[in-house]
């Protein structure tokens, strides 16, 4: 999966995301919406064929990089000792 800055503000990022999976956004985007900072994730996949997935996220307070960053770790240490 690869991540590419499509847009940064003080209180929101775009990101375009290419191979996304949603074994891995979905939780991603369900433990963005429980972050009291986070007041907004959206997750954009428009057409298949022809658009790459946007995840936009909007924060409160602090910076949306630190918001995802907190988020990603969080659920590393989750999944951490999951087998398949």
């Amino acid at each position: 999966m690869q991540i590419r800055l499509l847009e940064k503000q003080k209180d929101s990022v775009r990101l375009e995301i290419v191979n996304a999976d949603d074994t891995v956004i979905y939780p991603l985007i369900t433990a963005l919406l429980k972050d009291p900072d986070v007041e907004d994730a959206l997750y954009y996949t428009g057409h298949p064929q022809l658009d790459k997935p946007v995840l936009t996220v909007k924060v409160k307070k602090g910076s949306p990089q630190a918001a995802l960053k907190r988020v990603a770790e969080g659920l590393a240490a989750d999944f951490g000792g999951a087998k398949a």
